[in-house]
């Protein structure tokens, strides 16, 4: 039942997303895209209660209660980020806005947009890791609690690796191509921008 809603939470995120984008660029009704936009954090919040009731009524803890923890994480960590993404690129082809900027390619630029994305994923590890912490809590000595522990060791496992990535592009600066300007002037000039 855990992992039918966990996909439900992401089919009605992109739902919600594409309806919400829709009413705003296509039908032109800014308020109810912001109201369905605001509906996408129900999600996760449906997510986390029935997964705490389906632990209070005696499931036995397993992997899919470590897989919903980590969806939870990772979409308050990413799920702002994506969707700001997807709304510049909607105003660009429904609203006739400029092509929204990408990140930057070359240099500290790309190593500082990294570190910020990490910065992301250490966010939805700490969300995971204390919701399956407060599980473990909530489990206590009645039952396995083996694969939430398991879950923990997943999301700190993937902060360290995607932290040495960042670190990568840190200390092995991708260099911008000959003849082109410098990308973190450009890419200073754009966030300045916004």
């Amino acid at each position: 039942m855990i992992v039918a809603l966990i996909i439900a939470c992401e089919v009605g995120f992109w739902v919600l997303l594409a309806l919400g984008l829709a009413a705003r660029y296509l039908l032109r009704r800014r308020r109810t895209s912001v109201v369905l936009l605001l509906c996408e954090p129900v999600l996760e919040l449906v997510l986390f209660v029935v997964t705490a009731i389906d632990l209070r009524n005696g499931a036995e803890p397993g992997w899919e209660h470590g897989l919903a923890a980590l969806y939870i994480g990772y979409t308050v960590a990413y799920g702002h980020y994506t969707i700001r993404w997807l709304d510049g690129h909607a105003a660009h082809r429904l609203g006739g806005a400029p092509k929204p900027v990408g990140p930057p390619r070359y240099g500290m630029a790309r190593a500082r947009h990294e570190g910020r994305l990490w910065l992301r994923t250490l966010l939805a590890a700490a969300v995971a890791c204390a919701l399956l912490q407060g599980a473990v809590w909530y489990v206590g000595d009645s039952g396995d609690i083996s694969s939430l522990r398991a879950f923990q060791q997943v999301a700190l496992r993937a902060v360290g690796i995607h932290g040495l990535v960042a670190l990568a592009y840190l200390i092995w600066p991708k260099k911008a191509p000959a003849g082109t300007e410098p990308e973190h002037r450009t890419s200073l000039t754009k966030e300045s921008a916004r």
